[in-house]
């Protein structure tokens, strides 16, 4: 285990609290993780029960007006974009509501051309009637523009900051909004502002030294639990996985650290909730079911149109922002550019299979929008 990191929350807008310094003790300290991993589970049981909340990610588009080295995304990328139609939107989401989905998160590269807050608002009308709980992933927005999409059916923000650290972070964002780090910063208060009930944080790992990016996450989550204290706050650690333009992580974190981070969260921070995605490998997704982990997705695809293959005919290529038409033919054959390569590739059923094999209570609702008529 490496040393303890120092001054991972200086020039942000958050101080150390007491729950920053139980992480920090937990992660850093000598606690074995043996003792850690038990002390998890036992939380997890106590604020959760033996539940697990199933969610699937459903992509909009994948245009992008922003350069950022690591995501596949990037405007630079001259990959295979298109941006889905709203009903074809609705016809990703009925699809995913047919293998038993009640849970679904929208998500969309950042392109106020193609994205605009009106198309968003009309692809979560689309979904609600088939999803109690929908979420967006998108590009930050003010707060009158998250009030559209929060008065159309959404009760769920996602909002990852990718880095704390504003060196590292000026560095992976080359161009486009994006750049902007207080901006995107401050978009978890606005959100909340506007009306949503779940807001999830998360930091991108392999963009810098992840000792202080995991400190940082621990002070920007206890600041949201105290500003936004009507919401339930959740977090994910994403580790980078190999995507389109071949950015390559700085820094690498363990499987082992990556065990002790989980499990160090659900300790310090018991009622909040710890996302993992299909970015991980099955064995040790399967192995974190019962140490700290409350939500998970199955099944994804991570491009839009990935489940029924809709949108196929407007199929573009973009070389450094200018779109190009594809050869002919060629759309025949081929899907849009995945945001990156997910590892489990286990069905709905079969992930649900492993969770009563361990004897675990697979969740397809859990919010209901009559909560807070």
């Amino acid at each position: 285990m490496s040393g303890r990191p120092g001054s991972a929350l200086e020039g942000l807008p958050f101080g150390r609290t007491t729950q920053v310094a139980r992480f920090e003790e937990l992660m850093f300290g000598t606690t074995r993780l043996e003792e850690l991993a038990e002390l998890a589970r036992k939380e997890t049981r106590k604020n959760f029960g033996r539940t697990m909340r199933l969610f699937a990610p459903l992509y909009l588009s994948n245009e992008c007006v922003n350069t950022c080295q690591y995501c596949g995304f990037s405007k630079d990328n001259p990959i295979r974009r298109v941006t889905l139609q709203p009903s074809e939107v609705e016809a990703e989401a009925r699809h995913l509501a047919g293998t038993g989905f009640r849970s679904v998160l929208l998500v969309s590269g950042e392109h106020p051309r193609e994205v605009p807050v009106a198309y968003m608002a009309e692809c979560v009308r689309r979904t609600v009637p088939l999803f109690p709980s929908v979420a967006i992933e998108v590009a930050p927005l003010e707060v009158d523009e998250y009030r559209q999409v929060v008065e159309a059916g959404a009760e769920g923000l996602v909002l990852y900051q990718e880095s704390y650290d504003r060196a590292a972070y000026a560095e992976m964002h080359v161009s486009g909004p994006k750049r902007n780090f207080d901006e995107r910063l401050r978009g978890p208060e606005r959100g909340y502002e506007a009306g949503f009930r779940r807001i999830g944080l998360g930091v991108l790992i392999g963009l810098a030294d992840w000792r202080k990016e995991l400190v940082a996450l621990a002070g920007h989550i206890s600041h949201l639990m105290k500003v936004c204290w009507r919401a339930q706050i959740t977090l994910a650690l994403p580790r980078l996985r190999p995507a389109a333009g071949g950015f390559q992580p700085r820094v690498a974190m363990s499987d082992r650290d990556f065990v002790r981070a989980i499990c160090a969260y659900r300790v310090a921070f018991p009622q909040v909730g710890i996302v993992l995605s299909t970015r991980e490998p099955g064995k040790l997704r399967d192995g974190l079911m019962e140490l700290g982990v409350t939500m998970m997705s199955a099944g994804s695809e991570t491009e839009p149109g990935g489940y029924t293959g809709v949108g196929k005919a407007r199929l573009h290529r973009t070389v450094r922002g200018r779109e190009v038409a594809l050869e002919a033919g060629e759309w025949e054959r081929a899907a849009a550019t995945e945001q990156f390569e997910i590892s489990d590739e286990r069905s709905a059923d079969q992930l649900s299979a492993v969770l009563r094999a361990r004897g675990l209570d697979p969740v397809w609702k859990d919010w209901d929008r009559a909560l807070t008529a």
